[in-house]
């Protein structure tokens, strides 16, 4: 009997793990989830995940996906996210399971990823673990400015973590900006896909220019000829979010 897909929606606190992607004598989101499933199928179960995340990072929406000999009605489904739950912490939650075409792949299938990086100006208890706070004054307008000017660029070189084997540094940004929302700065990026530690890198350095420690002009010559040692430190992971990943329409199977 040919294997039947499935694809998890999923969202977690990235607090507690090191990172979504399993590693040995480290508790991880994916070897944590695998644990659940596997338990409940009663059968070894490997799950491909969207892509990474790193230590602390959080997922407001992520997607994986598994193969199983056996199909799975609609009712059992439901009520294997629903026994996930009662298993996994509460740091990491199911939000529904569904079969998919069987070539339909979390990471590979995926069109767009959606992150969101939080920076607190104040003192609120109820940021701590989920924003960056940073109190200094800011200039907004030169920080939208320089992040309009990613949109223009595919090579992100300067800011991959050094030592990364990436098989390319070449991204497509569909979106970049800087939005206020009472005590908060927010800066979303949207793209076809992000090189390890490029979202905080980006902040960092986006950062310094609203600093007005590096001029626009200094920011484009980062772009266009920097290496990760001439763009801005990265920001803590707790400011950033996975808020979305987009794939093809259609996809989920009746």
């Amino acid at each position: 009997m040919a294997k039947c897909r499935y694809f998890i929606e999923m969202a977690y606190n990235g607090a507690d793990f090191h990172g979504w992607q399993s590693q040995n004598n480290a508790v991880t989101v994916q070897s944590e989830t695998e644990k659940a499933l596997s338990l409940l199928l009663r059968s070894k179960i490997g799950i491909t995940g969207a892509g990474r995340t790193d230590t602390g990072v959080h997922a407001r929406r992520y997607y994986a996906h598994f193969d199983y000999n056996n199909p799975l009605d609609e009712t059992t489904l439901q009520d294997i996210a629903y026994r996930m739950n009662h298993l996994l912490p509460q740091s990491i939650a199911i939000y529904r399971i569904y079969p998919v075409e069987d070539d339909l792949h979390a990471r590979f299938s995926a069109l767009s990823r959606t992150y969101k990086y939080y920076i607190c100006r104040n003192h609120d208890p109820f940021a701590i673990g989920f924003s960056y706070r940073l109190t200094i004054p800011l200039n907004i307008e030169l920080m939208n400015q320089a992040a309009t000017e990613i949109l223009h660029y595919k090579d992100f070189t300067c800011f991959t973590k050094s030592g990364t084997q990436n098989s390319t540094n070449i991204c497509s940004v569909f979106e970049s900006f800087w939005e206020e929302q009472g005590n908060y700065l927010i800066y979303t990026t949207k793209a076809n896909r992000f090189l390890r530690n490029m979202v905080r890198a980006m902040v960092g350095t986006l950062i310094d220019v609203g600093k007005n420690k590096l001029t626009m002009d200094e920011f484009r010559h980062v772009l266009m000829n920097g290496t990760r040692s001439d763009a801005g430190q990265s920001v803590p992971a707790c400011g950033l979010f996975l808020e979305d990943i987009e794939y093809p329409e259609f996809t989920q199977l009746k």
